[in-house]
């Protein structure tokens, strides 16, 4: 490629971001749209014919739904089984019934780090809040700190750890083996959790916060009387599913996952192989996770209900699909056009590390979109083309660059900045930022270091 194309397809990448940022940013073009018109953008500067980009378009996106978009279904519908049957509830009293008096904070993250895989982390939030405020009450812990640390580790697995529909999408575009992903994402999200836990301890001395006995609702800054402690909340759990029950339908598909990541490595062959490889594809362990869900979670639950509340999540998941695919369009075209081998020459000849470039850019789109899932879509859409022409950037780790970053900086048009805050029951901006600001920036600062740690070591 000349040093004209090479211009040509740089200011391509350049207008389509830009375009992109100021669709979903400053008018009323939805970002799906906004993906699809920055690909065209992208396509016809760097001089792809139109038919061309066209091609690509169609390509791009088909092929990315078609790797992921059943996986995505199936996710979506296991979520809102979760929200309906109480297995979220069940898994944070286990938690505490095992860890003991005094851990309800760590309870609640183990939980918020499970519970988000599954289920998206706004919706989760709200449905764990009422534990975490009756076991403030039944304590006397600052309720700042059960909440922030539940709400710190939903967030770090629903940006991190497949099957969310988020991390997912990033292993298409990086073309990563899922279950190897898993155990990375994982392995990252361990750290950042801990130190989402530690800062959680920390805000919640300085923001010392009870709910009022007389209103949850509400919270007060002192205390609790002797009086107040001993008349404690009943946390009720006869009516919630099993323990078994509600940890299945996440664990085993990821066990199957795994398992068959596993036999690859380890060079199965014959029946095992064959029996590892059905089992252990992503769209039959998730489906077999989903049918776990529905038969055991749902089965008390009406059948026109249960189908009735799956419908529903089908229309969420649609969303997602279709935001996935359009950055799958836009990857394949910065791929046709030679976007991603001509910037990583100049990445290399600058001498800078492939690996900021998926990260900070996931960073500032999660900063100006106020969504992690956009800022991993279209960072990792944008970047994958350019780092898989990198042999010196493990894809794993630029894949997982793009989850990381998407942690960013909370703010004011960040949705789960106000679901975390106002379901906490603080009402002072100041306050807001102190908790939720000040958590979310730890994450993502933590979560560059680990990031650059298990770069040099992988």
């Amino acid at each position: 490629m000349n040093d004209v194309s090479v211009v040509r397809v740089v200011i391509g990448l350049i207008v389509a971001i830009v375009a992109i940022f100021y669709f979903v940013t400053r008018t009323k073009i939805q970002v799906f749209l906004a993906m699809i018109i920055g690909s065209v953008v992208a396509g016809l500067i760097a001089g792809l014919p139109p038919l061309q980009v066209i091609s690509a378009i169609k390509s791009g996106f088909g092929g990315t739904i078609g790797s992921i978009g059943i996986i995505i279904g199936f996710g979506v519908m296991m979520g809102a089984v979760f929200e309906a049957s109480g297995a979220a509830k069940r898994m944070a009293l286990t938690f505490i019934k095992v860890l003991g008096k005094g851990r309800e904070e760590v309870a609640m993250a183990i939980t918020g780090f499970l519970v988000s895989i599954p289920v998206f982390c706004d919706s989760a939030f709200v449905i764990l809040s009422p534990l975490a405020k009756s076991l403030s009450r039944n304590t006397g812990k600052s309720v700042i700190t059960i909440s922030c640390a539940l709400g710190a580790a939903l967030l770090v697995t629903h940006s991190l750890v497949p099957p969310t529909p988020g991390p997912l999408a990033v292993v298409n575009y990086f073309q990563l083996d899922l279950g190897l992903f898993i155990i990375y994402s994982l392995i990252a999200s361990i750290p950042i959790a801990l130190a989402g836990l530690f800062y959680a301890k920390w805000v919640g001395k300085k923001l010392f916060k009870l709910p009022d006995p007389k209103d949850p609702s509400v919270l007060i800054d002192r205390p609790y009387t002797k009086e107040e402690l001993a008349d404690t909340v009943d946390i009720e759990g006869e009516h919630l599913p099993g323990t078994f029950i509600s940890f299945a339908p996440i664990l085993i598909p990821i066990l199957l996952i795994l398992m068959n990541t596993i036999a690859s490595a380890m060079g199965a062959s014959g029946a095992l192989k064959t029996v590892m490889a059905l089992i252990g594809d992503p769209i039959v362990a998730v489906a077999i996770g989903l049918l776990i869900a529905i038969y055991g979670l749902a089965g008390k639950i009406d059948r026109k209900e249960v189908v009735a509340m799956l419908d529903d999540s089908i229309k969420q998941a649609g969303v997602i699909v279709f935001v996935t695919g359009a950055g799958g369009a836009l990857g394949q075209v910065l791929k046709d056009s030679g976007a991603g081998t001509a910037i990583a020459d100049l990445l290399v000849k600058a001498s800078i590390p492939g690996i900021l470039l998926p990260f900070i850019m996931a960073y500032l789109l999660r900063i100006v979109s106020g969504s992690a899932t956009v800022g991993m879509l279209t960072a990792g859409s944008i970047t994958a083309p350019i780092l898989l022409s990198m042999a010196t950037v493990n894809p794993y780790m630029a894949g997982l660059a793009c989850c990381i970053g998407s942690i960013g900086i909370t703010n004011l048009h960040d949705s789960y900045f106000w679901v975390v805050n106002k379901t906490t029951g603080l009402t002072d901006v100041k306050e807001m930022f102190q908790n939720w600001f000040g958590c979310v920036l730890t994450l993502s600062t933590v979560g560059f270091f680990v990031l650059l740690i298990m770069n040099w070591i992988f």
